[in-house]
């Protein structure tokens, strides 16, 4: 029963009855009322740390910097930080994004700053790999490397020594984009969303294709799959797909602190998911409506430059495709 309602019928009881009484029902109907909200009302229950064990794998604690790029946010604000991470051997992917969108000065009035992110080279490979990975990195000065593992199953760990480095290097940034070496980005056309309604910077605001009907894939034989025991829950949170996401820097320390009280599973994308959930921050669905259209295509597109021109990124592309269709694209996006 609504205990509005219980309190107002307490005071026409009393008023209808001897007035004398009136003091006496009106303190025990409130003290019933009292009791019935405080059983309706949930509990807040503070979340609890992590094990130091169970934290130690993403702790930024864990792990050091092979070469770094402190300085890069030194003597300059970017308005946004291009973050990708890469395997360590992949010299082609690197290079092609350096000729497209992460190519250094790409609008002239907006400072946009790309950065890859790596692991150690696999067993086996490692000497060359990193010698070349050491070269590349002189010559460029826009490779960070940590001394985990570059592995599938360490993208998590991966991402938030990104979003450690963000929060540590690059506090003065307004947005940061962590994106794959398989997308192309239509940075254009994203600086100029972030920039309508004058400019002024969002907070605790996290955007791509957000995933609001995911569950745990139990199948053994799955790449994606998780254990009861490691997530015993039926569904995930909504998150934003690991293809491409964009978020206010703000987020970056707020998700870095949020990862202490969640337990780290290997979907990278979920996870970051997971600690939106503990901030309560909802992530945006980016799309526009008239037409409807979603702006971060997860799927490959046939290549038309003005179907390009009206997204974010699109997904599944080989360096050598994305440095063939960037030409043809720079040239007369601006005609669509």
């Amino acid at each position: 029963m609504n205990s509005n309602f219980l309190l107002a019928l307490g005071q026409g009881v009393a008023t209808a009855n001897n007035k004398d009484m009136l003091p006496a029902r009106r303190r025990v109907l409130t003290l019933f009322v009292n009791i019935l909200l405080k059983k309706k009302a949930p509990r807040k229950t503070t979340p609890s740390p992590l094990s130091q064990e169970l934290y130690k794998v993403i702790s930024p604690e864990s792990y050091k910097y092979v070469f770094n790029q402190a300085s890069a946010c030194k003597d300059r604000t970017p308005f946004l930080v291009l973050m990708v991470p890469v395997a360590p051997s992949d010299g082609l992917s690197r290079a092609a994004i350096r000729k497209t969108w992460g190519a250094p000065g790409l609008m002239p009035n907006v400072d946009i700053l790309t950065l890859f992110y790596v692991g150690l080279p696999e067993e086996g490979h490692h000497s060359h790999i990193q010698q070349d990975l050491e070269r590349e990195s002189r010559e460029h000065g826009d490779i960070i490397q940590m001394d985990f593992q570059d592995h599938y199953q360490n993208l998590t760990i991966k991402t938030m020594m990104i979003m450690n480095w963000l929060a540590t290097h690059c506090q003065e940034a307004s947005y940061a984009m962590k994106v794959d070496t398989d997308i192309f980005v239509n940075v254009f056309y994203l600086v100029n969303r972030l920039l309508v309604g004058g400019g002024s910077v969002r907070h605790e605001y996290i955007t791509g294709s957000v995933i609001s009907d995911g569950r745990p894939r139990r199948d053994s034989n799955s790449k994606w799959r998780l254990s009861k025991d490691v997530y015993p829950e039926d569904t995930f949170p909504p998150y934003v797909s690991g293809a491409g996401y964009v978020f206010s820097i703000d987020l970056a320390h707020r998700i870095s602190l949020a990862s202490r009280f969640v337990r780290p599973i290997p979907l990278e994308d979920v996870f970051v998911g997971m600690c939106l959930k503990e901030l309560g921050i909802r992530p945006v669905y980016a799309q526009t409506f008239l037409p409807p259209r979603n702006l971060f295509e997860i799927r490959r597109l046939d290549y038309k430059r003005c179907t390009y021109a009206t997204r974010v990124i699109v997904t599944g592309f080989k360096p050598q495709e994305l440095v063939e269709i960037w030409g043809d694209f720079q040239k007369g996006h601006l005609a669509c």
